[in-house]
């Protein structure tokens, strides 16, 4: 055998057990699987930061009331269910002093409270 260490590198990937790397065969799925997941977040987070951002200070003044149609929009973008809407508010309310002068956060909020 030419290079015995390619070979202990490949077996070494096709253990049964627990490894970081996983199984070198399912990596170029993995790589198209996980650039298709990237590209779908960061469309859904450009949608999420469109409806913040132009929306800022009226979406502010509706977390402060419980909600409204521009807070909504946001959510909606972000996928937040609309079971889970409520207590969303009251989170964001909570943290409203972050969000206050920074939409970055707000939209980051957002994103992890969504699916």
């Amino acid at each position: 055998m030419r290079f015995p260490w390619l070979a202990a590198i490949i077996l070494t990937g096709c253990t049964g057990e627990a490894n970081h790397l996983g199984n070198p065969l399912l990596w170029p799925v993995q790589a198209v699987t996980t650039g298709i997941e990237n590209g779908l977040y960061s469309s859904r987070r450009g949608a999420v930061e469109i409806a913040v951002k132009s929306n800022f200070d009226e979406i502010i003044q509706e977390i402060a009331a419980g909600g409204g149609d521009k807070l909504s929009l946001a959510m909606d973008e972000a996928r937040i269910p609309a079971q889970d809407r409520p207590a969303r508010i009251l989170q964001l309310q909570g943290d409203q002093p972050i969000y206050d002068a920074n939409p970055g956060a707000l939209v980051t909020a957002l994103m992890v409270y969504g699916n």
